[in-house]
């Protein structure tokens, strides 16, 4: 997978580019990432790349010039089949995991990153095939929006996760929330590991980490149930549970 980023300030990206999992993924090869400064396309003496709206209000807006060439570059150095360009707003679909298991199968991914009070809607009209949000909310600009979206989709990529299987139970795989987790040791300060995961029986354990699963979604997030496609056994775990809760 390529993903290109267009910003204003390309140093915020030099962290979360060389650490971690994204970072160890650039460095074998499986994901590029490569970050572009939008003021090296900008073609007036200052290197400014807004200006004041027309019609009046607060604020500026970054401008047509650079924004276009510089979208226009990068997509013409790609080799992709296609390219998905991206431009992250508070107005766009807020990202969830459906979305980001899409975008991970794209084989290019453009990302704009918004600042001052948004872009020039021409170039979302020419170039944009997205919007999107990371939630309900307002930031200074779309470059931490973009490291969310990045890290997201990466980690999604085959071959960037050691283990690919740690992604099938995560929360949100299903629609629903992961079950609680333990380590070592079995007893710290009182508080002790559940029996069951000390019991070495498989069948038991998938049916406590399927309903604490269940538990874990219905006191914290109501809402995924609505959507979730639920089997029948899980229905009738979420009836036991909503007994146990009823009791309490």
């Amino acid at each position: 997978m390529k993903i290109d980023v267009l910003t204003l300030f390309p140093e915020m990206f030099d962290p979360i580019l060389s650490s971690s999992i994204i970072g160890r993924a650039v460095n074998n090869g499986i994901i590029q990432i490569d970050v572009y400064n939008i003021r090296d396309f900008a073609r007036n003496k200052h290197k400014q790349v807004d200006d004041y709206p027309y019609g009046g209000g607060h604020g500026m807006i970054l401008a047509p010039q650079p924004l276009l060439p510089a979208i226009g570059h990068v997509l013409s150095k790609s080799n992709a089949d296609r390219s998905t360009v991206i431009y992250m707003s508070p107005q766009g679909k807020v990202l969830n995991q459906d979305m980001a298991r899409c975008l991970a199968q794209e084989p290019h991914i453009v990302v704009l990153c918004g600042h001052y009070e948004g872009v020039d809607q021409r170039v979302i009209d020419k170039f944009v095939d997205i919007e999107i949000s990371i939630g309900d909310y307002v930031l200074t600009g779309g470059e931490i929006p973009t490291m969310v979206l990045v890290d997201c989709v990466a980690r999604l990529v085959p071959g960037v996760l050691g283990n690919p299987e740690s992604i099938k139970d995560e929360s949100f795989s299903r629609g629903l929330l992961e079950y609680p987790q333990y380590t070592r040791p079995q007893e710290y300060e009182g508080y002790t590991v559940p029996e069951v995961l000390l019991s070495g029986n498989h069948r038991e354990i998938e049916r406590w980490r399927l309903k604490e699963s269940l538990r874990n979604t219905l006191k914290k997030r109501p809402d995924l149930l609505k959507e979730a496609e639920l089997l029948p056994h899980e229905i009738e775990l979420l009836r036991e549970i909503q007994q146990e809760m009823d009791v309490l």
